[in-house]
């Protein structure tokens, strides 16, 4: 494995595609993390866009998503596996839709986290808009995409993200838990699911539970205790009204981002974003 790991590219970009990625927004991201730094966090971790671009040597990442958690920390322990596993897959609407009702059944409860894994990577490429969505049961739901060739297995990339991993700590956990880990000069960006801009706007059923805005007040006293612990943070969200008072003591600087993911196609194209920081 490790003679592998030395004849591929460095290079590592997302697994998966994620609502809310960061690909777009790259070179505003870049140039306004801090210079330094010592340990990175993201307990928002999605698709990973800036974690992926940055290769952080030393890493804190965690979502509240478990199935997305459990790839992670797969890519990580047995990316072998996974690969193997991927390669089983069919792209017909027939066995789409017989790998996403699994989790419907009993079975599914007894697959092993790769399965999980390959089942997570396989809906990713072969659903409808890439999208993650589950009911209030917590069941995938989103329909075949009815792709001709989807790219369900990037081995190169895979390998080069597992190599990265090795050096990361992996949670499924709620963003507060950071405070039992972070210390004085680390860095934390945030990309939580964003206030809506109105009433049909949100998605955030990529956890049963969703995000509300109590969760967006909790956010942002979570960010003023980090601020008095010296901790460096940096933060995306929607530009409304809401944001823009709940972080009036920090940086605000409003940037455009191109939404290719949305349940609702005349929601997608440019739109004013801002980003949150408490440094120069």
């Amino acid at each position: 494995m490790a003679v592998v790991l030395e004849k591929l590219r460095e290079e590592t970009y997302p697994i998966v595609k994620w609502v809310g990625g960061k690909r777009q927004l790259m070179f505003e991201l870049l140039e306004n993390i801090p210079k330094s730094y010592n340990r990175y966090f993201e307990p928002f971790i999605g698709g990973g866009a800036l974690f992926f671009e940055l290769k952080p040597n030393n890493a804190y990442i965690s979502d509240m998503n478990e199935e997305l958690i459990n790839l992670y920390q797969v890519v990580r322990d047995n990316v072998e596996e996974l690969i193997k596993d991927l390669q089983k897959h069919d792209i017909s609407k027939e066995y789409f839709m017989q790998i996403r009702n699994i989790d419907r059944t009993k079975k599914y409860q007894n697959w092993s986290d790769v399965k999980k894994a390959s089942r997570f990577i396989y809906l990713n490429r072969t659903c409808f808009n890439g999208m993650y969505r589950v009911n209030s049961k917590g069941e995938f739901n989103v329909p075949f995409g009815n792709y001709k060739n989807p790219r369900i297995i990037d081995e190169n990339n895979l390998i080069n993200c597992s190599n990265l991993l090795q050096k990361t700590e992996i949670k499924n956990a709620d963003f507060s838990k950071i405070l039992n880990y972070i210390q004085k000069g680390d860095f934390v960006y945030f990309d939580p699911p964003y206030v809506p801009l109105n009433e049909t706007s949100s998605f955030t059923s990529y956890t049963k539970d969703g995000f509300d805005i109590d969760m967006q007040f909790k956010l942002r006293d979570i960010c003023d205790e980090l601020d008095s612990m010296g901790v460096k943070f940096m933060l995306s969200n929607s530009d409304t009204k809401l944001v823009n008072e709940l972080y009036a003591n920090y940086e605000i600087k409003k940037v455009f981002a191109s939404r290719q993911i949305n349940a609702n196609p005349n929601g997608r194209g440019k739109i004013t974003e801002v980003l949150v920081k408490n440094y120069d």
